[in-house]
């Protein structure tokens, strides 16, 4: 059962239910920005950081190639075969798909990024890409591609994902 579950059967809803959850903010909790790799295999990022004791930057260079071996990774959230027929929508640059709670878009031509499929303004697996941004189809909250809020609905912004891939295979990970 999960917290937001929890405080919806003990009876909390609207302002109180969102009020509860956004109290409970434990030091673990983080937003961490995308570090996506092109075709060309280099990525220069800042990284940031967000946690209940402040924000930090750290600006992250990544060079790899089409031989990358993605096998190193660890922490691996999601794992897309891209030759796959049911990756199909990542071939083209817009498309997206969510699987195992986890939104998937390419962005640009062999750049993707990866974000929680559940909203920050109130816990519902509603994002989908939209073009230039993610958005919620509940609410309307409006996230950029590093996971920040675009409007007052999205101003708690999401989770992104770091995104490894070959050309062949992409991987999510923490």
């Amino acid at each position: 059962m999960t917290r937001y579950d929890f405080l919806k059967s003990m009876g909390f809803t609207g302002a109180a239910l969102m009020a509860a959850l956004t109290s409970c903010v434990h030091e673990g909790d983080s937003v961490v920005n995308a570090l996506t790799l092109t075709p060309t295999g280099t990525v220069t990022s800042p990284v940031t950081t967000t946690t209940s004791s402040g924000t930090t930057t750290q600006p992250v260079t990544t060079t790899t190639s089409s031989s990358t071996d993605l096998s190193t990774i660890t922490n691996r959230l999601l794992t897309i075969d891209l030759t796959s027929s049911t990756a199909s929508a990542l071939k083209s640059i817009g498309g997206y798909l969510a699987q195992s709670g986890i939104v998937v878009a390419q962005v640009s031509a062999g750049t993707y990024v990866a974000v929680t499929q559940t909203c920050s303004h109130e816990p519902k697996k509603a994002i989908i890409f939209n073009k230039t941004e993610f958005y919620c189809t509940q609410h309307g909250a409006r996230f950029d591609l590093t996971g920040k809020g675009k409007n007052s609905f999205g101003s708690r912004g999401i989770t992104v994902y770091k995104v490894a891939t070959d050309g062949k295979t992409l991987v999510v990970y923490s």
